[in-house]
């Protein structure tokens, strides 16, 4: 469990006796006569908890609160005060501290709130920790990012088409990435340890189909834009999938395969035999509350490539980038995000929503990414974003949210 204390007081003697009272019980005390103090020993890596005094000169504690709070919702606060009354202790509860006490305090009574408030730390850095294994051992949760519903689907979906062994066919607009869907399906299955070989299908020959086959053995041959493979190669796959001699195929396309069908160009057999399980991947558009954390996610993987420093994303553009349609799907958001980074503009140069358009749309996926944060629970997110709980639920009621869809 953690032991680390960030203990602040301007005044010495009291620091310094409650730092004492901290040694003695065995924690690991860090102590700042300020705000200014206090900050250096602030950052998103900082496992401990704060106990700090309200009435300081400068910045007091109630501000010390709120930057502790940016960096970590989560990170318990505890506060003090010689002058306390009720309604800076509502003040204080009503802000997110963890518990408030007077000064003089005794040292029993200051300790066990101490160790409350580090069990409860340690508790949320362990379900991170464990949150982090989990995701990191699902490729659709590594590898397909996004926090909306729709993104949300589309990994369960994944998910379920992974454990089955039948060909599937994954459909999306342009740029929305189903190369990478198909991978994914490939690593959740049973077979992933085996092949997975990817070709593109314009233009594939029935030589190179069955080198393919072959190549991929018993494991995956994912086609890319299938509705592009030429007419006696697809009279060769057929074959193939019906003699039960081939891969699993992963078909992907950005086309209207039915049309395709009707119109003469793709053989109905096929179709039907690679439909079979279909994944489609929601467009941008559809999902405009991923935009802001997918765009961050492409910015730092820009910088990991490029071995840059990761820069700040303006909430002016992130709005701007909500208000597009994204045609291009990830693609182009991906192509934005290495432009902003190399210092090359925005990307897509569409015609923005009005302020008030582009206001609702980041209140929007701020509102969503609180009630993420805070596990859907409306009263825990509302004093987060320091708003009156009737006006936090006036605005889900405008934006169409259910704090319970969160949990």
């Amino acid at each position: 469990m953690t032991r680390r204390v960030l203990l602040v007081d301007d005044d010495r003697e009291v620091r310094e006796a409650l730092g004492q009272s901290l040694e003695l019980a065995d924690l690991d005390p860090v102590l700042a006569g300020s705000f200014i103090e206090a900050k250096d020993h602030l950052d998103r890596r900082f496992d401990g908890i704060v106990v700090t005094d309200i009435r300081m000169p400068g910045r007091d504690g109630f501000h010390l609160l709120s930057h502790a709070h940016v960096l970590d919702p989560d990170l318990p606060v505890i506060l003090l005060t010689g002058e306390g009354d009720v309604p800076m202790a509502v003040r204080a509860m009503a802000e997110g501290a963890y518990a408030f006490l007077e000064k003089p305090c005794g040292p029993a009574e200051f300790l066990t709130i101490v160790e409350k408030a580090l069990k409860a730390r340690a508790l949320v850095l362990e379900n991170r920790r464990l949150r982090r294994e989990v995701e990191a051992g699902d490729a659709a949760s590594r590898m397909l990012a996004g926090r909306s519903a729709p993104a949300q689907h589309l990994r369960e979906q994944v998910r379920a088409v992974a454990r089955a062994t039948a060909e599937v066919l994954v459909t999306g607009d342009a740029g929305s990435g189903t190369p990478k869907v198909a991978e994914v399906i490939h690593l959740l299955s049973a077979a992933s340890s085996r092949p997975f070989v990817k070709r593109a299908a314009a233009g594939l020959s029935v030589e190179a189909l069955e080198a393919a086959i072959a190549d991929a053995q018993d494991g995956s041959l994912y086609l890319d834009e299938v509705g592009m493979l030429p007419g006696a190669s697809q009279f060769a796959l057929l074959d193939r999938l019906e003699g039960g001699m081939a891969p699993r195929i992963l078909a992907g396309t950005t086309r209207d395969l039915n049309k395709e069908v009707s119109e003469g160009r793709f053989n109905a057999d096929l179709y039907y035999r690679l439909d079979l399980m279909r994944v489609r991947i929601p467009a941008l558009r559809e999902r405009k509350e991923d935009i802001p954390f997918l765009f961050r996610h492409y910015v730092a993987q820009a910088c990991e490539q490029a071995n840059l420093t990761q820069p700040d994303v303006p909430a002016d553009m992130l709005a701007r980038l909500m208000s597009q349609d994204w045609p291009g799907n990830a693609r182009s958001l991906m192509n934005a995000a290495m432009r902003f980074v190399m210092g090359l503009g925005e990307g897509e140069e569409t015609e923005a929503l009005g302020l008030t358009e582009q206001m609702a749309q980041v209140e929007r996926a701020l509102l969503i990414e609180a009630l993420r944060r805070h596990g859907g629970h409306a009263s825990d997110t509302a004093r987060a974003l320091k708003l009156p709980r009737k006006t936090f639920y006036d605005k889900l009621t405008r934006h169409n949210l259910r704090a319970e869809d969160y949990r």
